[in-house]
């Protein structure tokens, strides 16, 4: 009798995303999860429902714990950066943990800082692997312009929401600047997209703000662009964001 033919292989397969690609997406995890616990809080009083993000933390650990693995696979020598990027997820699984039994604003401030870490830890691995092996993936048809890099880097991190008031729109960062343009252009490549009324208000009873994130094209492309070497720019014209590796590697030299 003859076998018929898989049909699940007539289609294909979406790669797994690369260990960098990874720790960008575990930290928009990481972003999603402390959105909901401010609106949670927003909602009830804390003491109401003590455990109801139990479950998101505890998968989130699981996730942390399998970007760490994913990090490891590499097989890349230990410089002091890369130890240090392991240790701070394996603290991050430790604290994402532990946050599943703590009521809403304990378990909010354990994992406050996950995003940032994790995409810390990204552009560290990034460095290290095209340090240690030579190799960087092929360059793009058109590299991304400096102000849309750093915009999917804030982004990334979660800095970034955007605002209606009057008919106009609004961008609110935290730390590198992202032009309303700027997020126009991204969403139109398919790079950001915004979530309405995921993100905390920015005053006490305001209204939720839309949280700008990174579709997986944007994951992609961000990726690509921390993981090849910098560009050399004339004096002035230095990158907003540069890799905490690099600054250290070029401090060593």
């Amino acid at each position: 009798m003859t076998t018929p033919p898989d049909e699940g292989l007539l289609f294909d397969v979406a790669a797994p995303p690369t260990p960098v690609e990874r720790l960008l997406l575990l930290a928009d995890q990481y972003v999603q999860h402390n959105d909901m616990l401010d609106r949670l809080m927003r909602a009830a009083p804390p003491r109401s429902e003590p455990h109801a993000h139990g479950a998101s933390a505890q998968r989130l650990a699981a996730e942390t714990r399998t970007a760490i693995k994913a990090v490891t696979d590499e097989r890349l020598f230990r410089s002091h950066d890369l130890s240090d990027s392991v240790l701070r997820l394996q603290q991050l699984a430790f604290l994402s943990s532990a946050s599943a039994d703590q009521q809403l604003p304990t378990a909010r401030t354990l994992t406050a800082l996950a995003p940032e870490a994790a995409m810390s830890c990204a552009d560290t691995l990034a460095f290290e692997i095209r340090h240690r092996r030579g190799s960087t993936p092929e360059a793009p048809e058109q590299p991304l312009p400096r102000t849309q890099r750093t915009a999917l880097w804030e982004i990334g991190c979660g800095n970034v929401v955007a605002t209606n008031s009057l008919g106009r729109q609004y961008v609110h960062f935290r730390d590198e600047r992202v032009l309303i343009g700027t997020l126009r252009a991204l969403e139109a490549d398919g790079l950001a997209e915004r979530i309405p009324k995921s993100a905390p208000s920015a005053y006490i009873d305001g209204p939720l703000q839309d949280r700008v994130r990174l579709t997986a094209a944007g994951t992609t492309a961000l990726a690509a662009a921390i993981s090849r070497p910098p560009t050399t720019s004339a004096p002035g014209t230095t990158p907003a964001t540069v890799p905490a590796a690099a600054q250290q590697a070029t401090r060593t030299r």
